[in-house]
């Protein structure tokens, strides 16, 4: 069992949880995902590391409550205990001889890059961050990304806060005065990242993607995970979660992710009525 240490909602719709895994801890590195479940019964589903404390032995988990699993997981509280959580998987991000960076993040996948963003600093590497949300009320962990960026641009969809805008625009407006980046990496949503690897392969700017297709077992063996990746097939949860994202067929993973809508609408109704009738 793995005690919820602390547990913290950063805006209505995401919530932070600091988790007791001291094995987990010491060997975790930016990029690397858990998978867990909150309950005995509960799905396992992935979520990736947010950070980490090696000497308290916590990991940080962020998530978005969107499904039943992330339901379930919302229901537990500060002093309670996951029923498992396995990891550190997946390959860490490279990050070794990077000297400029930009560290595009989108939503609750800043939550990912931020991890990647304080890694890159601590090494020495100049780091310009590009978050982006859809409105004021949904940012997260901004405070955090000040203390690892050399310059950091908030973006929000409707102007609430920050510059109005996509992350694509002020990318774009980064490359063009003549910032050269090494490398640019890109977490958020698929959509997203797609965008974002149009618009520096058109200045050919190296280009890194987290992907997060559905996964079951987290070792390869289900296929669930999936890719294509210069046409060939790779399963994001060993061969990744990071690829070239010049690379990625984009439009493939996108409708492999719509591929279980109607099960993980039923499995919200079943919680949202199963709660109903507790409250009851």
């Amino acid at each position: 069992m793995f005690k919820i240490v602390s547990k913290e909602h950063l805006n209505p719709t995401v919530t932070k949880m600091v988790i007791e895994a001291p094995f987990i801890a010491k060997k975790a590195e930016p990029g690397q995902f858990i998978i867990f479940r909150a309950l005995e019964d509960s799905e396992r589903i992935p979520l990736t590391i947010a950070d980490t404390d090696r000497e308290a032995g916590t990991v940080t988990i962020i998530y978005q409550i969107v499904g039943g699993a992330t339901m379930e997981l919302d229901t537990l509280e500060a002093g309670q205990s996951l029923h498992d959580f396995v990891g550190p998987l997946g390959v860490p991000t490279h990050t070794d001889g990077l000297k400029k960076v930009c560290v595009v993040g989108g939503g609750v996948g800043c939550a990912i890059a931020y991890p990647v963003t304080k890694k890159l600093h601590n090494q020495g590497c100049e780091v310009h961050a590009v978050v982006g949300f859809r409105s004021k009320d949904l940012v997260i962990l901004e405070d955090e990304f000040k203390q690892v960026s050399d310059k950091l641009v908030m973006m929000t969809d409707d102007g609430s806060y920050g510059e109005k805008g996509l992350v694509t625009a002020a990318l774009e407006r980064l490359i063009t005065e003549g910032n050269q980046y090494d490398e640019v990496i890109a977490i958020g949503p698929l959509v997203m990242m797609k965008f974002v690897c149009a618009v520096t392969k058109k200045y050919g700017v190296k280009t890194v993607v987290s992907m997060n297709p559905i996964m079951i077992d987290g070792t390869g063996m289900c296929g669930g995970c999936r890719l294509t990746v210069g046409g060939e097939t790779k399963f994001a949860c060993v061969d990744g979660p990071d690829f070239d994202g010049h690379l990625v067929d984009f439009d493939e993973a996108m409708k492999r992710s719509t591929m279980y809508r109607d099960f993980e609408q039923h499995a919200r109704d079943a919680h949202c009525n199963l709660m109903n009738k507790e409250v009851k």
